[in-house]
């Protein structure tokens, strides 16, 4: 729908010290994103048992 808000989590990429959102994947089931400078691959599982953060850092 027009104007409404995809679901995100940001993310800091401890590897090249820069923050970014990572959005969930087609299937619905993961967060899914990179780091913008070395390409490092994050994968956030979504479940039943989540929690409500919304902000991580990537090691």
């Amino acid at each position: 729908m027009p104007g409404e808000r995809k679901k995100f989590l940001g993310i800091l990429f401890d590897c090249c010290n820069v923050y970014r959102r990572i959005y969930i994947n087609k299937e619905g089931n993961a967060y899914e994103g990179r780091c913008p400078y070395c390409q490092r691959e994050v994968t956030v599982k979504i479940g039943p048992e989540g929690g409500s953060k919304r902000f991580f850092t990537a090691r």
